[in-house]
C-alpha cells in the first residue's frame, strides 16, 4: 500500500467513525425520548385550586325531558340553504322553543339575553368577581340541507330513535353542543350556582354559510363593548375511537388551529367555432391541462410545521413501536412521516395545502366549440402557509398565461392557539374531558373545516374548537352526510360536560405545572 492510499485509507475510517458514533448517538437521543415522552402528564399531577363544584346526578324524569328538548331542538328544520336564503320560519321557531325549554336561563337575574341579527342569540352570564376575564361558549343553530331520498335510515328531521341513538339534521353539527351548554347552564342555575368569572354564550344562526350574519354581527357588538376574551371554545374535533390506525385507546382532539381557505377560478377565454374545423387546442382543452397540471403537482409538503406536529407528540405513547419511536422523535423523522401521511386523502390533509377541483363548466351544444371554459378550485390551506403563497404557486404550475387566474374569496389559516401547561383554556378544556374519561389521551388538533370562532380572533388569543362527541369508524362521513346521528348517552356526556367546565373555569389561575415534558 502507498503513502497516499494509506493516508485516503485513514482518512475513510475516520469518517465512516465519526459518522457510526453520529448515528449511535442519534438513535441514543431517539430511544430516550421514546422512552421519556409524555407531554400529557404536566398539570395532571400538579395541585388544582381547592372548588366546591356541583356533581350532577341526572334522574330518569330529567334525562327524558331533557332528551324530549334535544328531539324538539332536532325536529326544527333550521336549514341554511345559501348566504342569501335560509328558512327564517324555522329560525323563530327555534327561539320561541328555547325560550319555552331553558326558563331559568331566561328569567335568571345572572343573565342577559339579546337576539341580535334578528335570529342569532348573545347570553352574557354575570360573574361574581369582575377581575376574573370572561371566556367564549359557541354553537349555531342552522344545518346543512338534508333528503330522506338521499338514503336516511329514518326521516332527517324526525330526531327517530334507532338501537339508542337519535338520528337527525344538526344531532352533530351542532345542536348538540348548542343544547348542551344552555342545558347545563339551566341545570347549574337550578341549583342556584352563581359563577366567579363571567362568560357568553353565542349562537349564530348562519354558520353553515360563512356567519357573515351571525357571527360576525355578534363580535361586532361585542367589540363595541370593549368584550376581551381569556379564550372562545366553538365546534370542531371530537373523541376519535378507533380511527387513527394502530393508537391504543381514544383520543380526544382538542383543535388549537383552523386551515385557510380559498375558492379559485381558472377560465380560458378564445373564439367560439364549429366541431367541424376545431382549432389545434380548445378552451376545454387548455383548461383541463391546467387542471391536470395542478393535480399532478401537489402543494409542498410541510408536515412539522404547523400544529400536527404537536399532535402526533402527544398520541406518541399510546402507539406501539415502530410508531411510538418515529412519533416521539419528529425533529428527525417529520419527512419520513410526512410521505406515510400523504398516501391517504385523509391524512394527507395533516401534510399540505390540498387542492381540489370542485367545478367545471364549458360548452353549450356537442357541435359547437365553447369560447369559454371555467374550472373551480377550492383550496385548505396548511397553518404553514399563506394565502399569497398557494396564489403564487398555483400561478406557477399553471404557467399559461391564457388560463386567467382568479381569487373568488379567501383567507389566511388562523393563529395557532396556546396548548402549553399556562394555556387557562386548553388546561380547563383538558381537566373536564380527563376528568369525565381518564382513560383518554388529550392532544392538540387542527381543525380542516372552518367554523365560526375564526370571526373572533380579534377578542381573544386562543381559540379552541372541541366537543366531547365520541365518532368510530365512519361516524365523520355522517358529518354533512346521510345518518347524522348521536348516542342518547354521548348526549348526556355533553351536558355534564359542559356543567363541570363552566364550574372548572370559575379558578383563579392555574397551578404550577408537574412536568415531564422532554425537549431535545
Amino acid at each position: 500500500m502507498t503513502d497516499s492510499q494509506f493516508k485516503t485509507w485513514k482518512f475513510l475510517k475516520i469518517i465512516s467513525s465519526s459518522l457510526l458514533i453520529l448515528v449511535l448517538l442519534l438513535f441514543t437521543a431517539a430511544t430516550i425520548r421514546t422512552l421519556s415522552l409524555d407531554v400529557n402528564v404536566g398539570l395532571q399531577l400538579a395541585h388544582w385550586e381547592k372548588s366546591n363544584n356541583i356533581s350532577l346526578v341526572i334522574d330518569q324524569h330529567q334525562r327524558e325531558e331533557l332528551l324530549a328538548n334535544f328531539k324538539e331542538a332536532v325536529r326544527i328544520p333550521t336549514v341554511s340553504f345559501s348566504e342569501t336564503e335560509s328558512n327564517t320560519t324555522a329560525l323563530r321557531q327555534f327561539d320561541t322553543f328555547l325560550r319555552k325549554a331553558f326558563p331559568a336561563v331566561f328569567s335568571s337575574s345572572l343573565v342577559h339575553h339579546e337576539l341580535v341579527a334578528n335570529y342569532s342569540h348573545l347570553f352574557r352570564v354575570q360573574g361574581s368577581q369582575p377581575d376574573l376575564v370572561p371566556y367564549l361558549l359557541l354553537a349555531h343553530i342552522d344545518v346543512v340541507p338534508a333528503k330522506e331520498s338521499d338514503g336516511w335510515e329514518a326521516p332527517p328531521f324526525s330526531a327517530e330513535e334507532i338501537d339508542d341513538f337519535i338520528y337527525g339534521r344538526g344531532t352533530i353539527d351542532d345542536k348538540c353542543a348548542l343544547m348542551g351548554i344552555l342545558q347545563a347552564l339551566e341545570y347549574l342555575l337550578i341549583r342556584g350556582y352563581a359563577p366567579r368569572r363571567g362568560f357568553y354564550i353565542g349562537l349564530g344562526h348562519d354558520e353553515e354559510v360563512r356567519g357573515f350574519n351571525g357571527a360576525m354581527n355578534i363580535v361586532r357588538l361585542m367589540k363595541e363593548r370593549g368584550v376581551k376574551l381569556s379564550f372562545v371554545l366553538d365546534e370542531g374535533l371530537a373523541v376519535l375511537d378507533g380511527v387513527i390506525s394502530g393508537l391504543n385507546g381514544p383520543a380526544a382532539l382538542i383543535g388549537v388551529s383552523e386551515k385557510g381557505s380559498a375558492n379559485v377560478k381558472l377560465s380560458v377565454s378564445m373564439a367560439p367555432g364549429h366541431s367541424s374545423m376545431p382549432p389545434r387546442e380548445s378552451s376545454i382543452g387548455i383548461l383541463a391541462a391546467a387542471v391536470k397540471r395542478l393535480e399532478e403537482n401537489p402543494m409542498p409538503r410541510l408536515f412539522g410545521l404547523g400544529p400536527e406536529r404537536e399532535t402526533f407528540e402527544h398520541l406518541a405513547h399510546k402507539f406501539g413501536l415502530p410508531l411510538k419511536f418515529i412519533m416521539s422523535n419528529l425533529w428527525l423523522f417529520s419527512p419520513l412521516l410526512g410521505r406515510i401521511l400523504e398516501r391517504k386523502p385523509d391524512t394527507n390533509a395533516f401534510v399540505r395545502t390540498t387542492t381540489a377541483v370542485t367545478m367545471f363548466n364549458a360548452g353549450v351544444k356537442v357541435n359547437i366549440i365553447p369560447a369559454l371554459a371555467e374550472a373551480y378550485v377550492n383550496l385548505r390551506i396548511h397553518s404553514a402557509h399563506s394565502l399569497q403563497e398557494v396564489l403564487d404557486f398555483i400561478q406557477d404550475t399553471v404557467g399559461d398565461q391564457r388560463v386567467k387566474i382568479e381569487l373568488i374569496d379567501g383567507f389566511d389559516p388562523l393563529p395557532v392557539s396556546s396548548s402549553d401547561e399556562q394555556s387557562f383554556g386548553f388546561q380547563i378544556i383538558k381537566k373536564t374531558v380527563l376528568d369525565m374519561f381518564p382513560t383518554l389521551t388529550v392532544a392538540p388538533g387542527i381543525c380542516i373545516g372552518n367554523t365560526d370562532s375564526r370571526h373572533f380572533k380579534d377578542l381573544t388569543r386562543d381559540i379552541y374548537r372541541f366537543a366531547p362527541v365520541w365518532f368510530k369508524p365512519g361516524d365523520a362521513q355522517r358529518f354533512h352526510g346521510i345518518n347524522e346521528r348521536i348516542s342518547k348517552k354521548n348526549y348526556e356526556e355533553l351536558v355534564v360536560f359542559y356543567f363541570n367546565l363552566m364550574q372548572n373555569c370559575d379558578i383563579q389561575k392555574l397551578p404550577e405545572p408537574h412536568t415531564s415534558v422532554h425537549e431535545l
